[in-house]
């Protein structure tokens, strides 16, 4: 479906991208850009889900690699998620966008538990809601967390808002000569091994033909570019019939 078309998104950021330009952690300064970035993307009428990763403060498998219990390291990333959407939720709600945070990790003195009835009234009335926690469970990625919460919100499209501007055929951080896709294949995606986002979040955005589509968040007002059908951008989809 055209992207101007879309009534209801997700919005996957990376946890990096909240670093703004420091090495670790979170700036409130580039949390507030991108605030400012999402309430400009909510008036255009949409209804907007957000999903963040954690990597900025910690993630899992990186934890594992060095010896921790696999487990354990995730439950900490999940953790990890919702300070980062705490920190959206404070950055949306000082420019006058309502937000809700649902954590899939029961805490509530905090957040709301994740409950999808609760999370479609919110956004009836026009507020964001951000899910954190991923799945609630370990040895799954945010991105799973994100193409899960996309289904099950009936989202019409899985935007993912990298450090790059779309998907490539090789890293074009490594490589110069590396191309970028304007549309590609789930099947391309799975099985060149792209890297646009996990594997079981690509079937599963694959299964319930959510379109993922891969696009630079660090480029000021790129977001609603890529809404209004314009930007750079690379749209993950099914085969054509």
């Amino acid at each position: 479906m055209p992207l101007s078309t879309m009534k209801r998104v997700l919005l996957k950021l990376s946890g990096e991208v909240l670093m703004g330009d420091q090495q670790f952690g979170i700036d409130p300064a580039f949390v507030m850009e991108l605030a400012k970035e999402v309430k400009a993307a909510k008036e255009t009428g949409l209804e907007i889900c957000l999903v963040i990763g954690g990597g900025n403060i910690f993630r899992g498998m990186a934890g594992a690699a060095q010896g921790m219990d696999r487990a354990q390291a995730d439950y900490m990333g999940m953790l990890a998620t919702v300070m980062n959407a705490l920190a959206m939720q404070n950055a949306l709600e000082q420019i006058g966008v309502q937000t809700r945070v649902q954590s899939a990790v029961q805490m509530d003195q905090v957040c709301e538990p994740v409950i999808r009835r609760r999370a479609e009234r919110h956004l009836e009335k026009g507020r964001v809601v951000i899910f954190a926690a991923g799945v609630g469970a370990p040895y799954f990625t945010t991105d799973s967390g994100a193409a899960l919460r996309a289904a099950e919100m009936r989202c019409d499209a899985l935007l993912k808002g990298t450090s790059v501007d779309g998907v490539y055929d090789s890293d074009p951080k490594k490589n110069s000569d590396a191309k970028r896709f304007e549309t590609v294949t789930y099947s391309k995606v799975l099985a060149d091994d792209l890297k646009v986002m996990d594997a079981s979040a690509v079937a599963l955005c694959r299964d319930n033909n959510i379109p993922i589509v891969v696009f630079s968040i660090r480029e000021q007002g790129n977001l609603a570019r890529v809404i209004a059908g314009e930007g750079v951008q690379t749209i993950v989809t099914n085969e054509k019939k």
